[in-house]
């Protein structure tokens, strides 16, 4: 530890001794609507996502102006002039190089009228934007995201894959880490994905998508990070927005948001509300077939139809604010929460036959489950500015708790080849848990002279989770306890983290690495029952994680940038993975833990290339050590899904991802991939070699019919997934959207139709399951129609944001 600590010093004196220099010049004339050079036009240079002010020039007497700065991101310049309307540029990319930026000659258009109208042209924002550590996805520049969720959005986005039952990959990896606004959520992917269908995609800002995230980041998500940013306006004032929406697909859904931002003195505060309701359906089909052991002979057939209705509600608040002390110091509490309702009902009939095929015994089951998942959680933050050349320093202090309540019966009743009742069993469960997490962190920010930046910081977080289960058979009118599935399972877990970041920009190069040093320390404790007895484990590991990020512009202009990223991640078991306990899903699939689980450890490494800020191609190598994946496993003809570690995982991704404009009105967004996935282990002493490429393709149409309205058309294609132990179906879907301004411009109403050709529909092969066969395929709720209104509401003066949060790895590991 000692010599870590001398390392992580020694760098820290060499990166603070790097200097560089990275200045943009933008310059261009403007034109009167009479054709005359505009003298006196006030030119701005805003930031495109919040219209956040850069700088402001005024135009010569020949027109002419020039605006030079330092900063970096997707920009837009306006211009007002007496009696033309006000101008909007497209968004310009700059990137912190030596850029020199000649703009055509800006033709102002007279003010129609005594009205208020401005001409905007091709100012929305793309779909996707590209930066040097991460790609930004902007919702609301799709009109089909309009009435939909944050899990319907991530499924839009490139190279995001979302499952059936709401399990994240990305670039066909899993092991994603889902953060909100910075924060980790702590969730089971079962109720990560029940959250964010209750988030409405109404409240997303932008979603930031991290391969390989810098050092200030967890180094936790063998595949990356997907980090949610909430709306939250930044202006003096009072401003907001209220959305509002109903969907019908074969049941209806509604997602409504409200959001609040009001500054006044030395007080800024901020809400951010939302209700939904969602109703769907799963109609899944299971086949599987079982062998004579290490034989091709049948022995016996299994049919299952299961057919399951979900009727989700959820309310989120978010509130806080921000206490402005003096010009250095900001204090800042934020308080979030949520209250999440599932009640999910399936019925399922299930065929047992022989090796003939003939029927044997037929099982029907009903089994209600009913949810209720609640979370509470409180950022304190500070920020005090050490000078007024950006060098500051912040804490973060937060608390997030957890407390979920599963009622569910499992009625099995059992007839005979011939239809005749045999036997019923009903099997009673109370599930609940409670999770608490605590964590701080400091972070220190160095603005270096001439564009370079240094960060530091270090954090702590401690967890503690409670999962007790109570399983009863009723027999008789009885309930008596059922201890091959009753158990109460505690888990305990600290991590602390230092890490170190440097970044700078020369005229042609920029550059930034990090470090991070994460030490890592569990208990688990399986208390047992009176048949079972108690059982614990204990791990304690170190580990460092770099990061290297280049970018090199090959020509002056910056029409070509290559690109180099490198880093190191790990995955560590969610945390009731290890709960060693089985429970069941149904009278022939249980489900267990897995307490002898280890950390995935990934190498990552990715080549780029950028052509005009608008196209960009990018090859990337993955090596993934103990690949944490669901695993299959069979005995006596029942399936165990359980919790596993793979040897090995070799991927190789191509991607593609551009913006082309074939017309003025007419924007064609392009995301495509070819991903090779090669996976090699041994599971329950079967070989597993399953290894094939997948090709994802999303075309992204958006049209400018005229000043109001504007449409959509889009669709996706995945062609067979190959991951673990599973090979899935090809699938794809087309959706549609319309959209009006109305109000003045500051509402609009936009009518979108999902899964146009009902063809989003999954499926697919389980291997290597000893002397089996299995498959599935399931059709849900995917054709969708849904009618949005929007109103906004702002007045007043642009604002800085600020990061608050502490919690930035464990929300993500929750079971």
């Amino acid at each position: 530890m000692r010599r870590i600590i001398q390392l992580m010093l020694l760098a820290i004196g060499l990166l603070g001794s790097l200097r560089s220099i990275a200045q943009t010049t933008i310059s261009g004339m403007v034109k009167s609507p009479e054709k005359l050079n505009a003298e006196g036009a006030i030119v701005t240079l805003i930031q495109s996502k919040d219209s956040v002010l850069v700088k402001a020039v005024l135009t010569d007497s020949i027109g002419q102006f020039e605006i030079i700065t330092n900063k970096t991101g997707l920009m837009m310049i306006t211009v007002v002039y007496q009696g033309a309307a006000k101008y909007y540029s497209q968004p310009i990319n700059l990137v912190g190089a030596q850029q020199t930026i000649k703009l055509a000659s800006i033709q102002l258009l007279p003010k129609m009228g005594n009205t208020l109208d401005e001409v905007m042209v091709a100012s929305k924002l793309p779909f996707v934007e590209k930066k040097i550590d991460r790609t930004v996805i902007n919702p609301d520049a799709l009109i089909s995201n309009a009435g939909t969720n944050a899990l319907e959005v991530l499924e839009k986005s490139p190279g995001v894959q979302v499952d059936i039952n709401g399990n994240i990959s990305l670039r066909g990896k899993q092991g994603v880490m889902v953060f909100i606004d910075d924060k980790p959520t702590y969730l089971t992917a079962v109720d990560l994905a029940n959250y964010l269908r209750s988030l409405p995609s109404s409240t997303l800002a932008t979603i930031e998508i991290m391969t390989n995230p810098p050092a200030k980041y967890d180094a936790a998500g063998n595949a990356g990070i997907i980090n949610l940013k909430l709306k939250r306006t930044k202006t003096k004032g009072i401003n907001g927005s209220f959305n509002t929406s109903y969907g019908q697909g074969v049941y209806a859904r509604t997602n409504n948001s409200f959001n609040l931002n009001y500054r006044i003195n030395k007080i800024n505060f901020f809400t951010n509300l939302s209700y939904n309701i969602n109703q769907s359906f799963q109609d899944l089909f299971i086949e599987r077939q079982y062998f004579k052991p290490n034989t091709t002979v049948l022995n016996s057939t299994f049919n299952q139809n299961s057919f399951i209705q979900r009727v989700s509600k959820g309310f989120n608040g978010k509130v806080g604010f921000d206490y402005y002390i003096n010009p250095k110091a900001t204090f800042g509490l934020v308080l979030n929460g949520f209250v999440n309702q599932n009640n999910t009902t399936t019925t399922n009939k299930a065929i047992v036959g022989d090796g003939s095929a003939q029927l044997q015994s037929l099982v029907q089951a009903f089994s209600p489950s009913k949810r209720q998942f609640n979370n509470q959680s409180a950022n304190l933050n500070y920020t005090y500015k050490l000078n007024g050349r950006g060098r500051e320093i912040s804490a973060n202090a937060d608390y997030v708790g957890y407390h979920g309540v599963t009622d569910q019966y499992l009625l099995n009743s059992i007839f005979d080849a011939n239809n005749n009742f045999v036997s019923k069993t009903n099997l009673i469960s109370d599930l609940p848990s409670d999770i608490d997490i605590w964590a701080i962190k400091v972070d220190y920010l160095n603005p270096i002279k001439n564009g370079g930046r240094f960060e530091a910081g270090m954090k702590s977080s401690y967890v503690n989770t409670n999962n007790i289960a109570n399983f009863f058979d009723e027999a008789n009118g009885f309930q008596l306890p059922n201890y091959d599935f009753s158990n109460h399972f505690s888990y305990k877990e600290n991590i602390n983290a230092a890490y170190i970041n440097y970044s700078f920009n020369r005229k042609k190069f920029s550059f930034q690495t990090g470090l991070r040093f994460e030490n890592t320390n569990i208990k688990g404790n399986q208390l047992g029952n009176p048949q079972r007895p108690d059982s614990s484990f204990t791990r304690q590991y170190n580990n460092l994680f770099p990061t290297v990020f280049m970018l090199y512009r090959v020509d002056s202009s910056g029409k070509h940038q290559l690109g180099l990223s490198i880093g190191r991640r790990i995955n560590r078991p969610d945390y009731q993975s290890m709960n060693p306990f089985t429970y069941p899903l149904d009278r022939f699939t249980l489900y267990s833990g897995n307490p002898y689980l280890q950390p995935t450890f990934s190498q990552n490494i990715e080549l780029s290339h950028t052509y005009k800020n608008r196209f960009t191609t990018a090859f990337e190598f993955t090596y993934v050590k103990d690949v944490i994946s669901e695993t299959i496993q069979q005995e006596n003809g029942i399936f165990y899904s359980r919790p596993g570690n793979l040897g090995q995982q070799f991927s190789y991704s191509l991607s593609f991802n551009g913006a082309f404009n074939p017309t003025k009105w007419w924007v064609l967004q392009v995301y495509s991939e070819l991903t090779y996935n090669d996976f090699r282990s041994t599971i329950y002493g079967q070989q597993l070699n399953n290894s094939g490429s997948f090709w994802f393709i999303s075309p992204t149409n958006q049209f400018v019919l005229n000043k109001k309205w504007s449409a959509e058309l889009s669709g996706t294609y995945t062609s067979s997934v190959v991951t673990g132990q599973f090979i899935t179906i090809p699938v794809w879907t087309m959706r549609m959207g319309l959209s009006v301004k109305i109000l003045k411009d500051m509402g609009s109403l936009k009518f979108t139709l999902n899964d146009m050709f009902y063809s989003n529909q999954p499926g697919g092969d389980i291997l290597a399951v000893a002397n089996s066969t299995a498959n599935w395929k399931s059709f849900l709720d995917t054709r969708v129609g849904t009618i949005a209104f929007s109103y906004r509401f702002n007045k007043g003066k642009s604002l800085n944001a600020r990061n608050t949060g502490g919690t930035d790895a464990e929300k993500g590991r929750v079971k």
